[in-house]
């Protein structure tokens, strides 16, 4: 089946399901594709301000001003860091100072919780930024990070439908059978995490942890891409011929603020890329090179899917970890298929106690065994890369130790909750469908399996 180059790119190569897709465009509207995160304990962020948020015991107190506010964060088509960035300015707080459960699409309508530290309601209440609402609804004990989020709680419209409404009915009813005899989707890292329009997160990534920072700066401000404006691909490229900072400044637009933060550093240090990245916010880039362990872990399991090894039945030498309660893994608790557990696991995976998981490489994380380690270890040499390049020993802030990650997600409350006719496009149809996925989790993973898009970009992922 047909692959775009773009996903071959950052190591998705391959569908796990047969079935044709409906075609199709995300994110039309912002709207269009809503993202409500839910935390371990049931709360739930909503887009909708008349959803009111009953704060449990532990957020209410009876000070006005403690360490961690915790508030819902809702923006409409903004960058999670830009827009992080925007509220520290705006309370006057450091960066650092506000923490996140995750990141959201930028092209989207979001909510999500975020924590800030020694503001009090009364200050978040007077912040006034365009597409970025705050409101806060009480205290956490500590500062918010992914081990407190469930997951996502997704609601997308997918326009421009060609296909007749009983084909788009059937086809989607088609793939979500295919996927649930895997276990639920390939738990590949989606286009976003490496950049749909120009991906080259993992490119800077790489360049990183095999200290070659000269180029790490060089792709991240200069290298062009072909769905990029004409304009920004001109000022990119000359800036890679020339190397000239002054004049790049001059030209790039306002809006590349991180690149223009990195061009000011190098005008006055030409030969200080180091420094140059450490311009950027630590959270953005701890986020390059573990793009790139991203992009392995999807060449990984691409090509375990291409050779036809199975997603729900464990082969020795794999790694399996336990599910909890909730369904999501608990990576404390793995181990490593043998001949003699090979029959047990597999039960245990049939039964939902268990997934099969595989490395996101680092230095402290051993390669899988048997079949699935020769596959890992191929792709390995392919890139020229070894476990101990993410010590990164010239950015020890940048080390990666690694982990597991498994390789299907479920698929949660899938519903499609109606097709109608595309009042943006006439005489085509949108689909509504809603679902929930685990953190960690990509909803256009699950998309891509449904519309199997040709060109991602203008098909909006």
């Amino acid at each position: 089946m047909f692959v775009p180059l773009i996903e071959k790119k950052v190591g998705i190569e391959v569908y796990a399901t047969t079935t044709p897709g409906i075609g199709g465009v995300l994110r039309h509207f912002p709207e269009d594709f809503v993202v409500e995160e839910v935390l371990l304990n049931g709360l739930k962020a909503s887009v909708k301000l008349k959803d009111k948020i009953i704060p449990s015991p532990e957020q209410q107190s009876r000070s006005k001003f403690e360490r961690y506010l915790l508030c819902v964060l809702i923006k409409r088509d903004k960058d999670t860091f830009l827009a992080v960035k925007a509220l520290a300015r705006s309370l006057r707080v450091r960066d650092e100072d506000i923490n996140i459960a995750g990141i959201k699409d930028t092209k989207a309508l979001t909510a999500q919780f975020i924590t800030i530290r020694n503001v009090s309601q009364e200050d978040v209440k007077k912040i006034t930024i365009e597409g970025v609402e705050l409101h806060p609804i009480g205290y956490f004990h500590t500062k918010i990070s992914s081990r407190y989020l469930l997951g996502n709680q997704f609601r997308v419209v997918i326009r421009s439908v060609r296909k007749p409404k009983y084909i788009v009915k059937e086809r989607i009813e088609r793939t979500l059978e295919e996927l649930k005899k895997h276990g639920g989707i390939p738990n590949f890292f989606g286009h976003q995490r490496f950049g749909t329009i120009r991906p080259i997160t993992h490119l800077v990534g790489k360049a990183i942890i095999k200290g070659n920072f000269e180029e790490a700066v060089m792709v991240f401000l200069a290298k062009a891409t072909p769905n990029e404006s004409p304009e920004l691909q001109i000022v990119r490229k000359k800036l890679w011929e020339t190397r000239n900072f002054n004049e790049a400044l001059r030209e790039f637009p306002k809006k590349l603020y991180y690149e223009r933060v990195m061009l000011n550093h190098l005008i006055k240090r030409p030969e200080d890329f180091i420094g140059a990245l450490k311009r950027l916010p630590r959270k953005l880039l701890k986020l390059f090179p573990q793009a790139y362990q991203a992009y392995l872990f999807n060449k990984f399991l691409s090509r375990r899917i291409a050779i036809g090894v199975p997603l729900n039945a464990a082969e020795i030498g794999d790694y399996v970890v336990s599910v909890d309660p909730l369904g999501l893994p608990s990576f404390k608790f793995f181990k490593v298929t043998s001949y003699e557990s090979r029959r047990e696991v597999n039960d245990a995976i049939s039964a939902g106690k268990l997934r099969i998981a595989i490395p996101i490489v680092g230095f402290g994380q051993q390669l899988s065994g048997g079949l699935q380690g020769e596959i890992e270890r191929e792709i390995l040499e392919e890139e020229g890369v070894d476990i101990n390049d993410f010590k990164v020993k010239s950015m020890p802030e940048l080390r990666l130790k690694g982990g597991l990650r498994t390789i299907v997600t479920p698929v949660n409350e899938f519903s499609t909750v109606g097709i109608y006719r595309d009042e943006a496009n006439p005489g085509k149809w949108k689909v509504d469908v809603n679902f929930m996925l685990h953190r960690g989790s990509y909803a256009t993973i699950l998309l891509r399996e449904v519309m199997k898009a040709r060109n991602p970009v203008k098909a909006g992922f």
